[in-house]
């Protein structure tokens, strides 16, 4: 995955326009400045690494709660 660039943003937001986005917000989410926990790339990376594991073996999540009240 590439490194989040203001450019790619301006561009999502000018072709998906359903909030105007400030320059300061767009460059929050490219570089955060105001003490925001998790930063827009840091999420973004998490979720490229939850892309690719492979989910195959994960029983799907209605098994998972039938096993844990059955104990």
């Amino acid at each position: 995955m590439q490194k989040l660039k203001k450019e790619t943003l301006t561009g999502i937001c000018s072709q998906m326009a359903s909030h105007d986005w400030s320059d300061a917000e767009i460059n929050e989410l490219v570089d955060p400045q105001l003490g925001i926990i998790t930063g827009f790339q840091d999420l973004l990376d998490e979720l490229e690494v939850l892309r690719k594991i492979d989910l195959g073996t994960t029983p799907p999540a209605l098994t998972v709660q039938k096993r844990l009240s059955n104990e």
